[in-house]
């Protein structure tokens, strides 16, 4: 967002200026208003792979802390079954431990 802000504020002063240019001036303006446009589309997309690796990261994170959590929770309810508690399924049978 702030990259086309900039780039719409270099375009619209090259535009103003160029108004009160010659021909020659004129043209190496819109030259260069071309190239600013192209280096503010690279780096956008270098953002966009920036934000998308970020994303990729986080996800990974919470796939990881997900598994941790199944894992515990797992190991809890074997542990409950094991033990017999009414309620807790056994994770090797998925069968629950009956209310007495």
């Amino acid at each position: 967002m702030r990259i086309q802000t900039i780039t719409l504020a270099a375009v619209a002063a090259l535009a103003l200026g160029a108004a009160a240019c010659t021909p020659a001036e004129q043209q190496e303006a819109e030259t260069n208003a071309e190239v600013a446009g192209e280096k503010a589309g690279d780096v956008a997309a270098e953002a966009g792979e920036v934000i998308e690796s970020g994303a990729m990261k986080a996800a990974r994170a919470v796939e990881e802390g997900a598994g941790n959590v199944a894992a515990r929770l797992e190991d809890n309810q074997a542990e409950a079954a094991a033990e017999g508690r009414p309620g807790a399924v056994d994770p090797a049978t998925d069968e629950r431990v009956p209310a007495n």
